[in-house]
């Protein structure tokens, strides 16, 4: 496990395309964030600093995370599951919880918040990836899913408590995805979507009410008497106002004039769109397209199903974020707290989305037996 010589004989196996892609895609966002925080026009630099010594962070998590074979890891998958749920509850201890954004989870960490959730992400996959592989071609009935239900239920329900349903939706996407590539009869997938849709009204009820406003507002779109439209209504003033080529960076009104609302995370994609224009946005786009398909492509190569499973999570937890964000930001889904993965602001987001990025990396690399 610790022979450093076979370690390095592993390098060659990386996906050095999906590395770049990550860079390119890091680096752009450098740069709109550098605008969205006006730091070439105040002289503050500070959250790009941060930026830039959490993605060193977790290139260091995405190095540790090689030197281990991911089946290795799997083998406390029992620990992991359990560390997942310690830090979704840790948010409720007073003094070191957090409330931000309307949801309790955060720890204060002195000079650092931590959004645990993030962490939670990787454990979970991992965890969760161990008991599915178990379960493959033997997903036929409701009964079939209920030990899979009773192991992520706790997840999503402390999720749903804090109450966070963007991360919380996220977390189904893991599993919906690792339930289908596992052969989830077709019957259980429609009528599970057809009970989702039934039940939207009751889930409306019981919705915090600032959840409650965001769905009123995509409803709604066009009453500016309702609070949660500001956010959309200025992300697509300044996306319209970008036209094709957008008015260059630095130059966005929108953005530089702060009408633009939390436009250094939630809505770093619409000044993207104000500066850059349609070419920028559809540039972001094409890159993350090339880093999910090669991401997919590593699942399908995965030298074994828990390899493909772990593979396919990560891929389902990044395509909704990037599908998330986007969509919000076009008025096409409501307005969640879902950030865009590699460039909005957020160290606990980029350095986790670079640790799940290290266990797919992890996957492909080892899709091959070598022989040292």
């Amino acid at each position: 496990m610790f022979d450093l010589k076979s370690k390095f004989k592993l390098i060659k196996e990386l996906d050095w395309k999906l590395i770049a892609v990550v860079i390119c895609i890091f680096a752009f966002g450098l740069v709109i964030l550098s605008s969205a925080t006006h730091a070439t026009t105040t002289g503050n630099y500070n959250q790009i600093t941060k930026q830039g010594i959490a993605f060193l962070a977790g290139m260091g998590l995405v190095i540790l995370i090689l030197l281990f074979d991911y089946n290795f890891l799997g083998k406390y998958y029992k620990g992991l599951y359990i560390v997942s749920i310690i830090l979704l509850l840790l948010v409720w201890i007073p003094g070191l919880g957090k409330e931000m954004g309307g949801a309790r989870s955060w720890l204060n960490l002195g000079p650092l918040d931590f959004q645990t959730s993030e962490l939670v992400k990787l454990t979970f996959i991992l965890s969760y990836a161990k008991i599915v592989e178990e379960k493959k071609g033997k997903l036929k009935t409701i009964k079939d899913l209920i030990p899979l239900g009773l192991y992520a239920g706790p997840i999503i329900l402390l999720l749903l408590i804090q109450p966070d349903l963007g991360t919380a939706i996220v977390f189904c996407c893991i599993i919906g995805g690792m339930l289908f590539t596992a052969g989830l009869n077709n019957k259980i997938i429609r009528n599970s979507l057809i009970a989702i849709v039934v039940a939207m009204p009751l889930m409306y009820m019981v919705m915090a009410p600032h959840q409650r406003i965001r769905i009123d507002a995509f409803l709604d779109p066009e009453n500016v008497a309702l609070p949660g439209n500001y956010q959309v209504m200025q992300s697509m003033i300044a996306i319209g106002s970008g036209g094709v080529t957008g008015k260059g960076l630095y130059e966005g009104t929108q953005n530089q004039n702060n009408f633009l609302p939390v436009q250094d995370s939630d809505f770093i994609f619409a000044v993207i769109g104000e500066e850059l224009g349609m070419l920028g946005m559809l540039a972001v786009i094409v890159l993350y397209a090339i880093f999910l398909i090669r991401m997919i492509k590593i699942a399908k190569e995965a030298k074994d199903f828990y390899g493909t499973l772990i593979a396919i999570g990560v891929t389902c937890m990044f395509a909704y974020q990037i599908i998330q964000n986007i969509g919000m930001t076009v008025a096409v889904i409501p307005v969640t707290g879902v950030t865009l993965p590699f460039i909005s602001y957020g160290g606990s987001s980029l350095m986790t989305s670079l640790a799940n990025l290290a266990l797919v990396l992890n996957v492909g690399m080892r899709r091959k037996k070598i022989n040292f």
